[in-house]
């Protein structure tokens, strides 16, 4: 771990995939459904992208793929449902119900450790590197 990255390749890499993915999606969605406030399409969909495409594209979402970093796992093995999973919901149960604290907590983590591993990427077994695939 080594090559684990820190805070800011992170934010921006989260950055990028809500300017390129996320914003467009909602946008299309909304205007599609004529519902700005209740649009459940995008939200299901920006779910699906941050469950699917790190799987299928050895760990990197569109933002992370011009940041040049990407998800793996500690042990070594490939990225799988179950990992994401973990990594996405679980991890999010865990912040909404620390009332966002675990959530801050996890960005002095990402800045402050050696490793640069947050809440979600213990509970996952993963980390954020530099290492190409």
């Amino acid at each position: 771990m080594n090559d684990s990255v820190g805070f800011w390749k992170r934010f921006f890499a989260g950055f990028l995939d809500v300017l390129i993915i996320s914003l467009p999606l909602s946008l299309i969605f909304s205007w599609i459904t004529g519902d700005w406030e209740n649009e459940d399409f995008s939200t299901i969909l920006n779910l699906l992208y941050m469950l699917i495409v790190p799987i299928v594209w050895y760990g990197y979402t569109v933002g992370k793929r011009i940041m040049g970093i990407r998800i793996v796992r500690v042990d070594g093995r490939k990225l799988g449902i179950g990992t994401m999973l973990l990594r996405t919901f679980v991890a999010g149960i865990v912040y909404v119900l620390t009332l966002g604290i675990g959530y801050i907590v996890s960005a002095f983590m990402v800045g402050l450790r050696k490793d640069h591993r947050a809440i979600h990427d213990f509970i996952a077994g993963t980390y954020v590197t530099s290492e190409k695939p």
